[in-house]
């Protein structure tokens, strides 16, 4: 990963919702704090505080572009784990303590407050805001004046609080992790508790970082807040659905039948890659901007014919990129049901004409699109049926 890289990311992410100076207001602060952004393929981090990495041992463009799991370690809680992941789904708030890893190795106890950053307009979800305050003690440790002993073959390995970290060298860490399930039931245990005061910092820390990205989305008119300021609808995909759909690699958008001129409600990296079009210029419109002057009116008819019949369809159709220049898209456009039954969503493939795919052993267009529609029912199906079943 090279160092300007982050640099794109972060960009990409904040430039259509805050003003230039937000990255700028977000480096004074000297909490330990991560944004990562659902809507990108694989819910990266595209911001990490000065406090966050010098507590982690991170450089910034170690961690930007990189799912939060890096910081997880053999000893990490995975009902921890599934906590903060069922939080995403539901795009919620969540408080837990939880085991995690500096990059040398060390691990450490902190309290973890993660809470989604919302839309002002469309109550979609932005962001999530991650606080991390290291937790200054343990349940043994009060008994134990700090120290706290686990026998492993006669010698004893010295856990101490997290404020003299877990382990002292790698060597000591090392014979820790070889010890596997003995380590993970230590862990559980030993479960670090944070004290009213590292709850409220971590709270006004929260706070305070969502009223600078408030503050910062004004002069972009796209507004940001702490709290859903609307009811979702049709059309509002959730971070789970974002989340899934960013791990399919095929160019493809998903609209929304039910909503007016049925417009797009998510666009894969590869198709912003494909048309040059940044996220924010795609979502919300209908297709049909990628058509131009040489575009065959009977083409796009066939496919509204289709879309109206409620059916599948394949087309050979000129389009044009963001830059006007045009090319040939293998176009295959399916419905994908919820797991009712009911076409939920509509969706488009794009395979570029004369594009190859890398490998002598390369899917043929026909299955790399049939490959993206039926990844892309998997996952709203998968969602749908979470849904229905948290529901009842």
């Amino acid at each position: 990963m090279e160092p300007h890289l982050d640099l794109n990311l972060t960009h990409q992410s904040f430039d259509a919702l805050y003003s230039p100076h937000v990255l700028e207001a977000l480096d004074q602060f000297s909490y330990c704090f991560t944004i990562t952004d659902p809507g990108i393929s694989g819910h990266p981090i595209v911001f990490a505080s000065r406090g966050f990495l010098k507590m982690s041992g991170y450089s910034r463009w170690e961690v930007i572009g990189r799912n939060g799991r890096i910081f997880q370690g053999p000893m990490t809680s995975r009902r921890a784990v599934m906590e903060i992941r069922e939080a995403v789904r539901e795009e919620r708030a969540v408080e837990i303590t939880i085991l995690n890893y500096r990059k040398d190795g060390t691990p450490f106890w902190m309290l973890f407050r993660m809470s989604p950053v919302f839309g002002k307009e469309d109550g979609r979800v932005v962001h999530f805001v991650a606080v991390q305050v290291p937790i200054m003690g343990t349940k043994r440790d009060k008994r134990r004046n700090g120290v706290n002993l686990c026998q492993d073959g006669g010698k004893a390995i010295v856990f101490g609080s997290c404020r003299r970290e877990v382990c002292s060298d790698a060597a000591e860490l090392s014979r820790a992790m070889a010890l596997g399930s003995d380590r993970r039931e230590l862990e559980i245990e030993e479960q670090c508790e944070a004290s009213d005061v590292e709850k409220e910092s971590a709270a006004t820390a929260i706070s305070s970082i969502l009223s600078v990205l408030s503050h910062y989305s004004e002069s972009t008119g796209r507004l940001v807040c702490g709290k859903r300021c609307c009811i979702p609808g049709a059309g509002l995909l959730s971070s789970s659905l974002n989340i899934s759909l960013g791990r399919i690699k095929q160019s493809f958008v998903l609209t929304d039948p039910h909503l007016p001129d049925m417009p797009i409600v998510y666009a894969s990296d590869e198709f912003l890659k494909l048309t040059g079009y940044a996220r924010h210029e795609v979502l919300g419109r209908n297709c049909r901007f990628l058509s131009g002057i040489d575009t065959d009116c009977l083409v796009r008819h066939h496919i509204k014919e289709s879309i109206q019949a409620e059916q599948a369809c394949t087309v050979r159709i000129l389009n044009y990129r963001k830059d006007m220049s045009s090319f040939w898209n293998l176009l295959h456009i399916s419905p994908v049901r919820n797991a009712t039954g009911k076409i939920a969503y509509f969706v488009g493939v794009q395979i570029e004409e004369g594009c190859k795919s890398q490998g002598k052993h390369a899917l043929s267009p026909e299955m790399r699109q049939r490959s993206a529609v039926g990844a892309v029912r998997v996952a709203v199906r998968c969602l749908s049926m979470s849904a229905g079943s948290s529901n009842s």
